[in-house]
């Protein structure tokens, strides 16, 4: 155990690996053969693993930030070396012994980098107050450029509309994208961004033209919500600056909590690497996003692994129901279990997802706790259905063929579970759940 009588499982450092290339690499790596010199002490785990070269690799990890340094060359945060160094730690055993004092190579490297980590903050907190006025002409000029992007994109989707929406399948995807780019232009991503998905849409399959008639209405009512933002309610025009791609600072009182790590993953669209951390407050009971970015092919650099129980203050963003958080402090690992967050049947999380919808039309989906739900099969797919029977909700097609559905599958065993996801108009997407008989036990399922 380290001073704080955290020591994370198997599947918790996983979660931590940046792609599955990685979760693959450090597996290989999470036996003693190629470790020497390891050990930890109050948090602190190090070791020198052997590699290609003549000179091992140097690793120290840092568990309550967590912080990793390594002299391998990989560009991946954490690199297979820090998640087998992990899991040889999760494991117990000999293999990394407790309480010794960590050499003076790893204190070293893991001073630099958490000086490097605490030199970032302080610039950003150091730096000199912008000009008030130029901020405010720069603000005045972008939401012109963006104004003028939704003007052009309305009489874009006039033309659409007009001509019939048969002729966007034989238009190409050209088109789109030059649209798309035009948007960039205005600066304006969040326009590029649904500009994108509609070009996608034109022969996707049986339907294409209901689903495009339905994503140009929410497109045309985000423009026209943008071109009429000064007259809307505050938290709906906070909302409607993020949609447009508008970049939101936390605003609001902190909450300070012992948060429980739901779950984690990454999306990307070859630019851009964005990864979800999901929270739940153990006393405040909120749901809390964490969201980093990584670009060119760089992992993201927040990573928490899921079940662990971390302690801090957390600040929520303006809008989309204040679920995106933004941390004040690094979050420390805390020791002691954390239950599942309260749940409900099926037709409580379409009503959660409902009254979301009231405050941001454009949202795909909706964290949700589903309680004594059970997987079956239907007969267009796999859904997770309320132990009476009463309804059920269809899972998301990209999971239907994930290890994660087998792994649900094999906790449920036929029972109840208590399932963690994202609800939305696609189905249900399961991220974590919870057995009867082990409620303390987050079974990450990505």
């Amino acid at each position: 155990m380290n001073a704080m009588g955290v020591r994370w499982t198997a599947e918790q450092v996983l979660a931590l690996a940046p792609d599955e290339a990685s979760r693959r690499a450090g597996s290989g790596l999470g036996a003693a053969g190629p470790w020497s010199g390891a050990g930890a002490s109050a948090g602190v785990v190090w070791g020198r693993c052997e590699g290609s070269g003549r000179t091992p690799y140097r690793t120290v990890v840092d568990t309550a930030g967590p912080v990793y340094a390594c002299t391998c060359p990989s560009r991946r945060s954490p690199c297979e070396h820090v998640l087998g160094l992990l899991l040889l730690w999760a494991a117990g055993g000999t293999a990394v012994p407790e309480g010794a004092e960590p050499p003076e190579w790893a204190a070293r490297r893991l001073a630099a980098r958490r000086a490097g980590a605490a030199g970032a903050v302080r610039k950003a907190e150091g730096a000199a107050p912008a000009d008030p006025a130029a901020a405010r002409r720069r603000a005045e000029r972008r939401a012109a450029r963006v104004t003028a992007g939704a003007e052009e994109l309305e009489r874009r989707l006039a033309d659409l509309v007009r001509g019939g929406l048969a002729t966007a399948g034989q238009q190409g995807y050209g088109l789109w994208e030059e649209a798309a780019a035009r948007m960039v232009d205005a600066q304006a991503p969040g326009l590029a961004g649904r500009v994108r998905e509609l070009g996608a849409i034109p022969g996707s399959g049986p339907g294409w033209p209901v689903r495009l008639l339905e994503e140009c209405a929410l497109t045309h009512l985000l423009d026209r919500a943008w071109l009429a933002a000064d007259r809307l309610p505050a938290p709906f025009a906070a909302t409607v600056r993020t949609r447009v791609g508008l970049p939101s600072a936390p605003d609001g009182p902190a909450v300070r909590d012992r948060w429980l790590v739901l779950a984690q993953y990454d999306t990307g669209d070859g630019r851009l690497t964005t990864r979800r951390i999901w929270l739940h407050g153990t006393d405040s009971g909120r749901t809390a996003l964490l969201l980093s970015f990584g670009a060119a092919g760089r992992a993201p650099g927040l990573a928490l692994p899921v079940g662990a129980v971390v302690d801090g203050e957390l600040t929520p963003h303006a809008g989309s129901g204040q679920l995106r958080a933004e941390p004040g402090e690094p979050l420390v690992p805390v020791a002691g279990p954390a239950a599942p967050p309260p749940g409900g049947p099926v037709g409580a999380a379409l009503d959660a997802y409902g009254r979301a919808l009231r405050e941001d039309p454009w949202l795909d989906s909706w964290p949700v706790t589903l309680a004594r739900v059970v997987p079956a099969r239907a007969e267009y797919g796999w859904q997770l259905a309320d132990a009476d029977g009463r309804e059920a909700l269809p899972l998301t097609g990209a999971d239907r063929s994930r290890a994660g559905l087998w792994r649900l599958l094999a906790l449920s065993g036929g029972g109840p579970v208590t399932v963690f996801g994202e609800c939305g108009h696609r189905g249900f997407t399961p991220l974590a759940a919870w057995s009867p008989d082990r409620p303390a036990e987050t079974v990450p399922l990505l």
